[in-house]
C-alpha cells in the first residue's frame, strides 16, 4: 500500500476526531475520571486506525485538565496502570522451573507496568511524541512534592531513552537563513546567556567566526531539543563578555582571518525541552559538532567551553560561614560583601587568591550524595570526558555571573584521543579530569583551609 496515502489517512482520522470533540461539550471541562477510561479504552483497542483516533482524544482530554485534576490522573498512574502481582509472581514461578527464554520474557512483559504501553499507543497520535514530552514536564515539577510518582518518570525515562536515540536525532547547522519560527526558539530557548533581541541573535548567527547547531527529531518537527553555541576563538578564551558582544569577531576582519582561528569554543549549551531532561544527548550533540567543525576547519586544534559555575556562589556563602575554616580566609571572603569590589584592585587580587583555589576544590572534591562532583555543568562535561582544564577569574562581570560564580568562569578541554579514557573513569571511579594548574590550585585549597600560606 502507498504509505503517504496510508498517513494521509490517518491523519484524516485523528482530524475528525478533532472536530468530533470539539462539537462535544462534555470534553470542554474534563476531569481525570474521564481520561482514565479514554485510556482504559485505548489499551483495549486492537486495530492502528482506531488507536490512533483514541489516543488523540485521549491527549486531547489531557490538554484541558486544570493543574490539580493532572495530578489526579497521574496518581491514577501509578495505581490502575501499574503491574499486576498475580501474573508476575505466575511468571517467576514459570520461570524458576524452566529457565528458558521463552519463561524470562513472559517473565519481562508481566513486569511491565501497563502505563508503558499507554504512553507507546498515545505516542500513535499526530504530535503524539511532542505531547507525552510536555505531559513529562507536568510531572516532573510534581515530583519534588508527591515522590510517590517517580516509577512513572521511571517509565518516561525508559521509553525517551529508546525514542531519542542518537539514530533517531538531526543535527542541523542554525544560521540567519534558518527560518524565523525555529529562530524565535532559539531565542527563548537560551538559558545560558540570554539574548537580548534579533540584532543580538544576528551578531551570535552571521558573523563569519560563530557557528549554531541544534538536534531535531523527526517527531517533533522545527521543535529544537538542544543547541549549541560557538566562537571560533585564536587561543582559549577566558571571558564571556568579549564574544557576547561580538568585540572577539573576526566578521569585519574578512573570513581570511577567521580561518586563522585555533579554537573553537562553546559557550552555550541549553536544553529546550524541559520534558527531556536527564534524557542524555548533549554528549552526542558535542561530539558530532566537533566532527563537522573538524571537517570545516581542519586548523582546528583545540575544543573547549566557557561554561558557568552555576551554584558556586552559594556554596562560597556557605564556607564564610563554616568556623571550622581560618578566620584569615573567612575575612578574604567578606570582601565579597563590597559593592564593585572587582573594580577594586588591592581587594580583587585578595579574592582571587582565596576564590581560584577554592573553587578548584568545589569542582573536584565537593560531591553530591551520589559521589559525583557537585556542580551540574562540571558533571555534564566530565561526564562527557571533558578535562577540567582552566578557572579563569573574572571570565563573566555580568550581574548574573557574579550572582552565580563570584565573575568564575571555566574551561572545559575536549581532547578527542582522550575523551573515551576520560569518560571511563569518570563513570567507573569518579574520577575528575583536570590540568596540572586546576591540580595546583586544589592543593593551594587545603593550604588555605589549614591556614598555612600559599605563596
Amino acid at each position: 500500500m502507498n504509505m503517504l496515502f496510508l498517513q494521509e489517512l490517518f491523519n484524516n482520522i485523528t482530524q475528525r476526531d478533532a472536530l468530533l470533540r470539539r462539537r462535544h461539550p462534555e470534553t470542554l471541562t474534563p476531569d481525570h475520571g474521564q481520561l482514565v477510561k479514554a485510556c482504559q479504552k485505548l489499551l483495549e483497542s486492537d486495530g492502528e486506525a482506531s488507536s490512533i483516533a483514541l489516543a488523540s482524544r485521549a491527549l486531547a482530554i489531557y490538554q484541558r485538565l486544570s493543574p490539580a485534576e493532572k495530578s489526579s490522573f497521574f496518581a491514577r498512574l501509578t495505581t490502575d496502570f501499574s503491574a499486576e502481582p498475580g501474573p508476575i509472581d505466575a511468571a517467576y514461578l514459570a520461570y524458576q522451573e524452566v529457565r528458558d527464554n521463552q519463561s524470562l520474557q513472559r517473565l519481562f512483559e508481566a513486569c511491565e507496568p501497563r502505563r508503558q504501553e499507554l504512553f507507546r499507543r498515545l505516542n500513535l497520535a499526530s504530535d503524539g511524541t511532542y505531547e507525552l514530552v510536555k505531559m513529562r514536564e507536568d510531572l516532573l515539577a510534581l515530583l519534588r512534592e508527591q515522590p510517590e510518582l517517580a516509577a512513572i518518570d521511571d517509565d518516561f525515562a525508559h521509553l525517551f531513552g529508546s525514542w531519542f536515540n542518537r539514530g533517531f536525532l538531526m543535527l542541523k547547522r542554525i544560521d540567519w537563513n534558518t527560518p524565523a519560527s525555529i529562530l524565535e526558539k532559539i531565542i527563548r530557548y537560551e538559558a545560558v546567556h540570554e539574548i537580548q533581541d534579533w540584532d543580538d541573535l544576528r551578531r551570535r548567527l552571521d558573523a563569519r567566526d560563530r557557528r549554531c547547531f541544534a538536534f531535531f527529531h523527526p517527531a517533533i518537527g522545527d521543535e529544537p531539543l538542544i543547541f549549541v553555541e560557538v566562537a571560533l576563538h585564536k587561543g582559549l578564551p577566558s571571558r564571556i563578555q568579549p564574544i557576547l558582544s561580538g568585540e572577539s569577531s573576526y566578521s569585519k576582519k574578512g573570513i581570511d582571518e577567521a580561518e586563522e582561528a585555533d579554537t573553537a569554543a562553546f559557550f552555550g549549551i541549553s536544553n529546550c525541552q524541559t520534558g527531556l531532561r536527564g534524557i542524555s544527548f548533549g554528549n552526542f550533540l558535542i561530539k558530532q559538532v566537533v566532527q563537522e567543525l573538524s571537517q570545516e576547519l581542519p586548523q582546528l586544534k583545540y575544543f573547549v567551553t566557557l561554561s558557568p559555575v552555576p551554584g558556586f556562589a552559594q556554596w562560597l556563602q556557605e564556607q564564610r560561614h563554616d568556623e571550622q575554616l581560618p578566620s584569615s580566609l573567612r575575612k578574604s571572603l567578606k570582601g565579597l560583601e563590597t559593592p564593585g569590589w572587582h573594580q577594586d584592585d588591592a581587594l580583587e587580587e585578595q579574592l582571587k587568591a582565596a576564590i581560584r583555589p577554592l573553587a578548584a576544590r568545589y569542582l573536584i572534591e565537593e560531591k553530591n550524595r551520589h559521589g559525583l562532583p557537585l556542580n551540574p555543568v562540571a558533571r555534564f562535561h566530565l561526564g562527557n570526558g571533558a578535562e577540567l582544564h582552566r578557572i579563569n577569574w573574572l571570565g563573566d562581570i555580568s550581574e548574573k555571573g557574579f550572582k552565580q560564580a563570584a565573575g568564575l568562569m571555566v574551561n572545559y578541554l575536549y581532547v578527542l584521543d582522550d575523551i573515551e579514557r576520560n569518560h571511563e573513569n569518570y563513570t567507573a571511579k569518579a574520577t575528575v579530569a583536570c590540568s596540572n594548574e586546576v591540580r595546583d590550585l586544589a592543593k593551594r585549597a587545603r593550604k588555605l583551609a589549614k591556614g598555612e600560606t600559599t605563596k
